[in-house]
């Protein structure tokens, strides 16, 4: 049998209302195929997301008590790290122990300190919504997952709060209209949203400042809106939104209150990457909407894209109904749970060795854009920039020793 070399633990979610837990039995069953991996999994953690606790048994994870968790586990997966759960996370921290890992979601172009709180404690932590955008990294991209979660659910939010029927039913009693649901913001997030809208039955129109979206959004059945705006350098890294001064967001809204004058139902997606989002929607525009509208603001956790949106509450203004949500994936905790272990399965079996233990190779992309903090410092060249430390430098080559010995060898 061979020797355990990483013990990987599951604590129950602690951050008030998430469902969601960092692995699933079918992840557990799969990770444990690695020689000399174990895994811990606190009593309940995946009660709420609909994985009971023999369902963890079965697949072979030990159930345990949270504190023999952070006491014996070598890395602690979480959806929400202390960094991202910023109500009650504090008591995580004081439990973590130098040299454990942390991998999880940790809000770090938000909160960039918690990196160097990590590092203080000497705890290599790892941000799963730093995951770069590249081929090889899609199986990991936790937030590609969860915004097409979040674009899914907003449209059934919207349903349930409108006072239409999305689709067009032609009765005995009369026609009724399909609905027209704008989509604002065509990224994962938007695309599912045209995507679910369409498939309900609504007349379906989207924008993105991104030249390159209008293809994708004839993909998902949707038309997409044109207005007379220079976007061409409206595309940042990764596929993301740039954010855009404010001439230009003045000149957008004025052109936007004639299209979204005659919607039914807008979704707003639009966020910036560690940025507040943009205010797209104005008073002024839900002023002009027709009264029964519904506007669902899925960037509500960073201040929203509609000026009258309050995070976490429904509140209707000039007759328009204004859902701002929170951390939409964990209301549909199942499927979210799924897609996010599925990730932090495929993000360890780049990390374990054949022998069960945690390698970084800092040359990997993936590795040099995730690790937030390690070996009692913070490597990670976006974040140190944001916490104003010095750049790295890397490492010079070794010169060969001198006093070799006749074949040419270095001295041991």
């Amino acid at each position: 049998m061979g020797v355990t070399q990483v013990i990987i633990g599951v604590p129950k979610e602690i951050c008030p209302g998430e469902e969601r837990v960092a692995l699933t039995p079918a992840n557990v069953g799969a990770l444990l195929k690695k020689q000399g991996v174990e895994i811990l999994i606190e009593r309940g953690a995946g009660e709420a997301a609909g994985f009971q606790d023999g369902d963890y048994e079965a697949a072979g994870a030990k159930l345990v008590d949270r504190d023999q968790i952070f006491s014996n586990a070598r890395a602690i997966l979480q959806v929400q790290t202390p960094g991202s759960n910023t109500t009650n996370g504090d008591k995580d921290v004081d439990n973590l122990k130098a040299d454990q890992f942390l991998i999880g979601m940790t809000d770090p172009l938000a909160n960039p300190q918690f990196a160097q709180t990590l590092a203080e404690h000497k705890v290599t932590g790892i941000a799963l919504e730093l995951v770069p955008r590249i081929t090889r990294a899609q199986s990991m991209d936790v937030l590609s997952s969860m915004a097409m979660i979040a674009g899914y659910k907003c449209v059934l939010l919207a349903a349930n709060a409108s006072h239409r029927m999305f689709p067009m039913n032609m009765t005995a009693a009369g026609t009724l209209n399909a609905s027209r649901v704008f989509v604002m913001g065509a990224g994962v997030a938007g695309l599912q949203a045209c995507a679910t809208a369409k498939r309900l039955g609504a007349i379906v129109e989207a924008y993105d400042v991104r030249p390159a979206a209008r293809e994708q959004i004839l993909s998902v059945g949707a038309k997409p809106v044109e207005l007379d705006l220079d976007t061409g350098e409206a595309e940042g890294s990764g596929g993301y939104a740039k954010a855009q001064g404010e001439d230009f967001l003045k000149r957008q809204r004025e052109l936007m209150t004639e299209v979204i004058k005659e919607m039914d139902v807008v979704v707003t997606t639009a966020a910036v990457p560690g940025a507040k989002s943009p205010i797209l929607v104005t008073a002024d525009m839900v002023k002009a909407m027709k009264p029964g509208s519904v506007i669902v603001d899925l960037a509500a956790e960073r201040g929203g894209n509609c000026e009258l949106t309050q995070a976490g509450e429904t509140v209707v203004e000039h007759g328009v109904t204004i859902i701002g949500p929170t951390n939409v994936p964990s209301s549909v905790a199942f499927h979210a749970s799924q897609m996010f272990g599925k990730n932090m399965e495929n993000l360890l079996k780049l990390l374990l060795d054949d022998n069960g233990d945690l390698q970084l190779d800092f040359e990997d992309q993936i590795v040099a854009d995730t690790v937030i903090s390690h070996d009692g410092d913070v490597p990670q060249a976006r974040l140190r920039e944001m916490l104003g430390l010095p750049e790295l430098k890397k490492a010079e080559p070794e010169a060969p020793a001198e006093g070799g010995d006749s074949n040419g060898e270095e001295d041991k």
